[in-house]
């Protein structure tokens, strides 16, 4: 589960009540509320009192029109939500943690806007369009409109909530996990990509995914059979967290995927740079690479793939309990399988497609709601049989 927040310490003698422990927690979350002007917000970003961590660029995930239609409510003067921002540091900068879409929006529009996982550049101004309470607006730029309404753009104030430095350091991070959780144009591993960078060893847990994500042989079994939605979530980084999440905390799981993955990266992320971290990630990632070494010999293409309606081959696609099945089932006997061996591999081939095609497999693994823990188990306990049967162990 994820880390509670600590309160302040409490004598042996109290006895609070909830109240007071909500009070208590509450008084540490220090804040308060400026309102700023779009064109402002637009000059600390460029002038770098406004941090956009490099990461919250890939979530910038506004279609065309809906940043047209976020730009139709300024000029039209509408109401928008506030957008969020932490103080650090002596100087006191400000680190964006929600209102990526509506502040990329702005620059996008204005042609400030540097965005490589959005092919956009610097000069690129947007082109408004869907814009479906003033129609005349699309087609337009920032350069086409008259300087009247460039000045009202300019000059649009949005609320920004200041979580101030002083406010303590766990809710810091369950208010950004949450804010950028609740995002629902989001994947859940866009959100934490982004929210778990703000703990003292995030940023290495959520590298190291992606750092594995981009080997040979989990491409070539994985993201080569992923779709462009996936992809487009960075799905093949949460496939990998998925993995280790399973492999090393399986006795925590019960029903919700997402979240028992985020309370074991939390874990591991929270421990700080100096600590020794319980996550071995030099032995992880061999025993990643091996994994994936032998499934991409054996299988290849098609280690995670959906079987045909009658079950009597695999075929295309990606099935997330295919991939769990076969990942976490050979791993007891990891050791004993050798890639190099063409024989072994062969019959290792055989030995997973005939389980995955088989009637058990079906059961516990085709249609929706297969994600409980009893058939989690039941998925690996096939798997493992048929490998160790394999292996005449």
């Amino acid at each position: 589960m994820a880390k509670p927040v600590k309160t302040p310490a409490i004598s042996s003698k109290e006895n609070p009540s909830l109240r007071e422990i909500v009070d208590r927690t509450a008084v540490m979350a220090k804040t308060r509320r400026l309102d700023i002007s779009f064109n402002e917000l637009m000059d600390m970003a460029e002038n770098g009192e406004l941090e956009i961590r490099p990461e919250f660029q890939r979530i910038f995930v506004w279609t065309e029109a809906q940043q047209s239609r976020f730009i139709e409510s300024l000029l039209l003067e509408l109401p928008v939500p506030p957008i969020y921002v932490i103080e650090q540091g002596e100087e006191g900068h400000y680190l964006l943690i929600d209102g990526l879409q509506r502040l990329s929006t702005y620059l996008h529009f204005r042609g400030c806007l540097t965005n490589k996982y959005r092919d956009v550049e610097h000069g690129q101004y947007l082109k408004l369009e869907s814009c479906d309470i003033v129609t005349q607006l699309n087609g337009i730029t920032w350069d086409q409109l008259d300087t009247a309404l460039q000045i009202r753009l300019k000059r649009s104030f949005i609320i920004i909530q200041v979580i101030r430095k002083e406010s303590n350091n766990d809710l810091k991070f369950h208010m950004f996990k949450r804010l950028n959780a609740g995002g629902a144009s989001l994947s859940p591993q866009q959100s934490r990509n982004a929210f778990m960078r703000i703990l003292p060893n995030g940023d290495q847990v959520m590298d190291f995914a992606e750092s594995v994500a981009k080997t040979p042989d989990f491409i070539a079994t994985c993201t080569s059979v992923l779709s462009d939605k996936h992809m487009d979530g960075q799905n093949d980084a949460g496939f990998a967290l998925r993995f280790f999440a399973f492999k090393n905390a399986r006795a925590n799981y019960i029903h919700d995927v997402d979240s028992f993955i985020d309370d074991f990266v939390e874990e591991i992320a929270r421990e700080g740079a100096s600590k020794k971290t319980s996550f071995d990630y030099i032995k992880e990632r061999k025993h990643f690479l091996k994994t994936f070494e032998v499934l991409n010999t054996a299988t290849a293409d098609r280690s995670f793939t959906f079987p045909n309606r009658d079950y009597t081959e695999l075929t295309l696609g990606f099935s997330v309990y295919h991939f769990e099945g076969v990942t976490l089932g050979i791993q007891p006997y990891l050791e004993h399988l050798d890639a190099t061996d063409s024989r072994q591999m062969l019959r290792l081939g055989r030995a997973l497609t005939e389980a995955r095609l088989s009637s058990k497999f079906k059961t516990v693994s085709a249609g929706g709601g297969k994600n409980t823990k009893r058939q989690l188990d039941a998925r690996i306990a096939i798997i493992g049989l048929a490998v160790k049967s394999m292996l005449k162990l």
